[in-house]
């Protein structure tokens, strides 16, 4: 949700859920393991993430340190939640692939020994393309993950410059190359689109260089310019103009456009993919199932209790080497709350939003958004059109309000 997090309420040192939340799930798991690290802070990133200059010598802090704290969360949360069947894993940062691909696939492998993985589990790890070797990537295969997803961002050097990345324009596509030679069937890769100075030729140059190498899965998120990162400093003091809002609808529906055409299908209003390649660990996220976050600032969601981790790694792993929960604050969320959540994640998704999540009141205003063309009914879910689609912030307030 937008907006700064809530106090919360203190989370207990045994990390322990109320008794409702563990008997709510269906007994499966997501798990999200957050790898702070990068080697260089790109300009538009608010992430939780450290360079190894701001980490410097603070107890804790180290990679080594960092994933033996990561490893006793884990633990934790086996304590906690008792037996569960992992149905995902995604490894998110920060840079994940600046650890070593065998301790990649040891923090996966506690997983996997803790809880167990559900056959088919979907194994994802973020990576920069630069990040990344064709040995490594085949360590990564070869122990267990099933799914890359890279970090491109854009083809077009002024724009790559803009965002503070380090990447020339063709490694990406080197690094999809390399992961298919490795073994990986489901291949994705991250765009960002309404860079300061990005044309919309800029934007059409980054989509069919994502398109020529034929991913399994693209995101396409509109730049967010957030308070308090070096971009956002340029774009006050008017070194760089701010995002326009008809630039990013345009450049949204060119994407839509040239992914529809080559055979990706929206199913989340930032996600395409082809058939049977959508991010399975994100649409649990849209589907407020349980997931545990591990790691330094990861949020964890399970039967309704939301908390949220210390974010600086010292102090994560200091928490956890006293036996105790990293959880800096957490939680319980009313029935009412929970519906809400539903609406807000719910309706991002093409299968759309089940009619049965809306009051009374809130149905009566679905025949205002249809009559508008925001949104269409397909049997009893209510689904965005590509109008809707630009608008959904919109569309929600007036189902809610």
């Amino acid at each position: 949700m937008a907006g700064p997090l809530p106090d919360g309420d203190p989370v207990p040192d045994n990390g322990s859920l109320p008794a409702s939340a563990l008997t709510a799930g269906d007994g499966s798991l997501a798990m999200y393991v957050h790898v702070p690290f990068c080697a260089t802070r790109c300009g538009y990133c608010d992430f939780n993430t450290y360079t190894a200059a701001e980490l410097g010598a603070a107890p804790g802090a180290s990679q080594t340190s960092y994933v033996a704290a990561a490893l006793q969360e884990i633990a934790l949360a086996r304590r906690v939640l008792g037996p569960r069947t992992v149905t995902s894993v995604f490894v998110g940062g920060g840079t994940p692939t600046l650890l070593a691909s065998d301790t990649l696939v040891t923090l996966l492998g506690a997983i996997r020994e803790t809880f167990g993985l559900a056959d088919g589990a979907e194994v994802t790890t973020e990576a920069n393309p630069e990040s990344v070797t064709p040995e490594s990537l085949t360590a990564l295969r070869v122990g267990g993950f099933t799914r890359m997803s890279f970090g491109m961002q854009s083809a077009v050097p002024h724009v790559l410059r803009t965002l503070d990345r380090v990447h020339t324009p063709g490694r990406a596509a080197q690094a999809v190359a390399e992961a298919r030679a490795a073994g990986f069937d489901d291949v994705s890769l991250d765009l960002i689109y309404g860079t300061p100075g990005e044309s919309v030729d800029d934007w059409r140059t980054s989509l069919d260089a994502a398109l020529a190498v034929e991913p399994d899965h693209v995101s396409a998120y509109a730049l967010i310019v957030e308070d308090g990162t070096p971009l956002a400093r340029r774009i006050r003091r008017g070194e760089l103009p701010a995002p326009d809002d008809d630039d990013l609808a345009d450049k949204y529906v060119l994407a839509d456009e040239l992914l529809g055409t080559s055979g990706y299908d929206w199913y989340e209003l930032s996600n395409w993919a082809r058939p049977g390649h959508a991010c399975r660990h994100n649409v649990a996220y849209w589907r407020s199932t349980d997931w545990w976050g591990i790691g330094a600032g990861a949020h964890s969601h399970v039967g309704g209790v939301r908390w949220w981790n210390v974010k600086h790694p010292a102090a994560y792993a200091e928490r956890l080497a006293q036996g105790r929960s990293p959880g800096q604050a957490r939680e319980v969320l009313t029935d009412d709350q929970r519906r809400v959540e539903e609406v807000l994640l719910e309706i991002r998704l093409a299968d759309g939003l089940p009619g049965s999540r809306l009051t009374s009141s809130e149905r009566v205003r679905v025949d205002d958004l249809v009559a508008r063309d925001l949104l269409v009914r397909t049997g009893d879910h209510l689904v965005l059109t590509l109008a809707g689609r630009l608008l959904a912030d919109a569309v929600v307030r007036d189902l809610l309000d």
